[in-house]
C-alpha cells in the first residue's frame, strides 16, 4: 500500500473521530441485545448524555465570538451580552412565532435546518477539500440521516413526524406520501454520494474516501439496527454533541496536556463543562420548570419527545448560525484563496 495512501488516511481521520464511533457502536450492542430493557440500558446513559453533552454542547455559544479575540475580552462588557442575548433569543423567538403561526412549515423548515447543521458538522476540514466538496459532503450526510430511518423505518420514522405535527396542530402526512417522498431522497442520497466518491477517488482523495466508508458503515449500522427514537438521540448525543464539543475545546483555548491525544477526552471534557457550566445550571433549570409546567398536559412519551424536538428548534436557529457564520464561514473564506493539497 503506498506511504501517500496511509499518510492522506491518518490526516483525513483524525484522533477524536473514534470516540464517537466506539460510543454508537456500543449502545447499538446493548440495544440489540436488550431490546426488551432498552428504556434501562439506553435510556438512562442516554439521559446523562443528553444533558453533559446534548444541552451542553450549545451552553458556550456565548464565548465563541469573544474567543476570536481574547486579547480585547468583550465578555466583561455589557453591549456584548446585550448584542449577544438580543440576537440569540430573538431568533429564539421568531422560530416560536413560527411554529404558532405556520407549524407544517416550521415542522420542514426544522427538518432542513438540522440536515445543514449536523450535515456540515461532520463534513472534512476545509484544508483537506474544497468549498464545493465540503458544501456537498454537508447536505449528503444531513440528508443520508434522515434518508435512512425514513426508507429503512417507515412507519416508525413517519409517526416522528405525525406526533410532532399533530403536537403542534398541523395536519399530519399519510404513510404513502411519506414513503414517496422518502424514496425520492434515498435516490438522491445514494446518488450524489456516488459521485462524491467517485471524485474522491479519481482526485485521489483516499484518506477522505476511507473516513467516509468508515463513517458510512458506524451510521448505517446506528439508523438500521436501531429504532428511529433511538438512533436520533444516540447520533445527536455521542456523535453531534461529542465533535461539536470536541471542536470547541480547541476554539475556547484548551491547550492539551501531558495525556496522550487518543486518551485525553475526559480533560477535554472537564475543561469544556467548566466553561459551559453556568448557562448549562441555567438551561437545565428552565427545563425543568417547562417540563414542570407542561407535565399535565403531555399525555405520553410521543408528545414529550415531541415537545422535545420544538425545544430544540427553537434554540437550533442561533446556535446553527452561530457555528456556520462564526467558525465555519472564515474557513471558506481561506480555502477558496489558497490550493488544496
Amino acid at each position: 500500500m503506498p506511504s501517500s495512501f496511509l499518510a492522506g488516511t491518518a490526516a483525513a481521520i483524525g484522533p477524536p473521530r473514534h470516540y464517537s464511533y466506539a460510543a454508537v457502536l456500543l449502545f447499538i450492542v446493548l440495544g440489540r441485545l436488550f431490546p426488551a430493557q432498552a428504556g434501562l440500558v439506553l435510556g438512562v446513559p442516554l439521559a446523562v448524555g443528553m444533558v453533559a453533552l446534548g444541552v451542553a454542547h450549545g451552553a458556550c455559544d456565548q464565548l465563541v465570538v469573544p474567543a476570536q479575540a481574547p486579547a480585547r475580552n468583550p465578555l466583561r462588557t455589557w453591549r456584548y451580552w446585550g448584542r449577544f442575548l438580543a440576537g440569540y433569543l430573538g431568533l429564539a423567538a421568531v422560530v416560536g412565532l413560527f411554529w404558532w403561526q405556520w407549524p407544517a412549515a416550521t415542522v420542514a423548515l426544522f427538518f432542513l435546518l438540522t440536515i445543514w447543521h449536523w450535515g456540515s458538522a461532520d463534513a472534512p476540514e476545509l484544508n483537506q477539500i474544497p468549498v464545493a466538496g465540503w458544501l456537498s459532503h454537508s447536505l449528503l450526510r444531513g440528508m443520508l440521516l434522515f434518508a435512512v430511518p425514513a426508507a429503512w423505518w417507515p412507519t416508525e420514522t413517519a409517526s416522528i413526524v405525525n406526533d410532532l405535527l399533530r403536537f403542534t396542530g398541523a395536519r399530519p402526512v399519510s404513510l404513502s406520501t411519506f414513503q414517496a417522498v422518502a424514496g425520492g431522497l434515498g435516490m438522491l442520497v445514494a446518488a450524489g454520494h456516488g459521485l462524491l466518491w467517485l471524485w474522491y477517488a479519481l482526485d485521489g482523495r483516499w484518506g477522505l474516501l476511507l473516513r467516509e466508508l468508515t463513517e458510512l458503515l458506524v451510521l448505517a449500522a446506528l439508523l438500521l439496527l436501531l429504532p428511529p427514537r433511538w438512533s436520533v438521540v444516540v447520533y445527536f448525543v455521542f456523535w453531534h454533541s461529542l465533535q461539536h464539543v470536541l471542536r470547541l475545546t480547541g476554539w475556547l483555548g484548551y491547550a492539551g496536556s501531558s495525556v496522550p491525544a487518543r486518551r485525553a477526552l475526559l480533560p477535554q471534557l472537564w475543561f469544556y463543562l467548566r466553561q459551559a457550566a453556568p448557562l448549562l445550571l441555567l438551561s437545565c433549570v428552565a427545563l425543568l420548570g417547562l417540563g414542570w409546567m407542561l407535565a399535565g398536559r403531555l399525555p405520553d412519551a410521543s408528545a414529550w419527545f415531541s415537545l422535545a424536538l420544538v425545544v430544540a428548534s427553537i434554540v437550533t436557529l442561533p446556535h446553527a448560525l452561530l457555528v456556520t457564520l462564526v467558525m465555519d464561514a472564515p474557513q471558506w473564506l481561506r480555502a477558496a484563496t489558497r490550493p488544496v493539497a
